[in-house]
């Protein structure tokens, strides 16, 4: 067993106070925030992985060509999911509308092109390599393969609840459980890399639902 909890509990509780200056004290621009936090706690969360033997993170290097086509795939058919979620929750939610409006008032922040070139190279596969790669791995050696993948599901979504938005976190869970579970099937993080990073570029950028 490796010594990655205690580092875990540090990192989940730096990404809570992230999530917090990023979406309710708004002190920097979003984005740069953003890119920042996720670098970061993917950066320190190699570290730790490297540091208690796991070779430079064996889940990060292990590649097959066939991830890219399931990271494509993934990508479509949750862009799909969200884009029919966002049709019914408009109709059986009044306060839908506005909360997903607010998500997208960040895309002011920032040139279209600059958000989606950070979405696509850094800030999606940096949450992938920390909340899958770092943060589910740790508590699937600890608790089991499923017992971690809903866990770690379960804090992506949590620290959203700083927003005070209901969309944002049930974006943020039904997010979490999806690229989880293609982490846990495949055993490695480049299928969710690809899949969260393409489906961060066409849901703010490319193909916006607002």
């Amino acid at each position: 067993m490796s010594n990655r909890v205690k580092p875990l509990i540090i990192l989940i509780i730096l990404a809570c106070i992230f999530w917090l200056e990023m979406f309710v004290l708004k002190t920097f621009n979003f984005w740069l925030e953003m890119t920042i936090a996720a670098s970061l706690l993917a950066g320190l969360g190699l570290y730790f992985n490297h540091k208690n033997g796991e070779a430079i993170n064996y889940r990060l290097c292990y590649f097959e060509p066939k991830y890219i086509v399931i990271g494509i795939l993934s990508a479509a058919l949750l862009y799909i999911v969200f884009y029919t979620g966002d049709i019914v929750s408009k109709v059986i939610l009044p306060f839908a509308d506005r909360q997903v409006v607010g998500v997208y008032n960040n895309k002011s922040l920032l040139d279209p092109a600059i958000i989606g070139l950070l979405l696509l190279f850094i800030i999606g596969p940096a949450e992938e390599i920390f909340w899958r790669g770092f943060v589910q791995d740790t508590l699937a050696e600890k608790f089991g393969d499923n017992k971690g993948w809903i866990a770690a599901s379960i804090i992506y979504g949590a620290v959203h609840i700083v927003a005070m938005n209901f969309m944002l976190f049930m974006a943020a869970l039904i997010c979490g459980l999806f690229w989880g579970w293609i982490f846990k099937k495949y055993r490695s993080v480049w299928p969710g890399i690809i899949s969260h990073a393409l489906w961060d570029l066409t849901i703010f950028v490319l193909l916006p639902v607002r």
